[in-house]
């Protein structure tokens, strides 16, 4: 890897270390009638260096950057999520025209698999062309990367998406979900040992999760 290639690197109980310059945004969830996620909105950007820290025990007073809250907290940041691949820990949906990968080990609760039947049913439902397109957006959409849509050939359906760091928020902002990793970023761990590269992932930023350094959706039960 390139010097300067962009990097997230786990720091032991303390922040994560952004490295390459990657850019920082809030990016909203817009809800539909029902209260169902219904698409991404981009948010402002945020200013940012090309090497920043950003808070991982969810108690700096300058979020989303760490002000070092952590070592009065005496944070527990331990690493517990697998490194099992995902091609390994995903099962498989076979539906008509589309296949769906879900490693639900990595659900961050962020739900935009709700919607119109939810992403499973419109799988099996993909031989219809608006089920079909509703299924792959839903699964596009999912931050953790817990879904992934596939053709029939198992080629992975994926956005291209530029190398980024999103800052999931409710548009209302009344609640702070995860850090949505985009574009297929080196994730590094506090032992040195790097993670899978994927092109979406979704980081604990409340410090509650139980499947660090992944979201597992406790920022629900706590303002992050």
């Amino acid at each position: 890897m390139a010097k300067d290639a962009p990097k997230v690197k786990v720091a032991k109980d303390g922040p994560y270390v952004v490295s390459g310059g990657l850019p920082l945004s809030r990016q909203l969830i817009v809800r539909d009638s029902e209260g169902d996620p219904l698409r991404w909105k981009q948010g402002r950007k945020v200013k940012a260096g090309k090497r920043y820290l950003l808070c991982r025990c969810g108690r700096s007073k300058e979020k989303p950057f760490c002000d070092n809250m952590h070592l009065k907290a005496r944070f527990n940041g331990k690493e517990t999520a697998s490194r099992m691949l995902f091609s390994k820990a995903a099962e498989t949906l076979k539906g008509p025209d589309l296949l769906l990968k879900d490693n639900e080990s990595l659900c961050s609760g962020t739900g935009f698999c709700h919607r119109a039947s939810g992403t499973w049913n419109l799988t099996m439902e993909s031989d219809n062309p608006r089920s079909r397109e509703t299924a792959i957006q839903q699964a596009c959409d999912c931050p953790s990367g817990r879904l992934v849509a596939c053709e029939k050939t198992g080629k992975p359906i994926e956005k291209d998406t530029k190398k980024s760091i999103g800052l999931v928020e409710e548009i209302t902002g009344k609640l702070n979900g995860p850090l949505w990793v985009r574009g297929g970023i080196t994730l590094e761990g506090s032992d040195g040992k790097k993670y899978e590269v994927r092109n979406r992932m979704a980081l604990c930023r409340c410090g509650r999760s139980r499947n660090k350094p992944f979201c597992d959706g406790a920022h629900f039960s706590v303002r992050s």
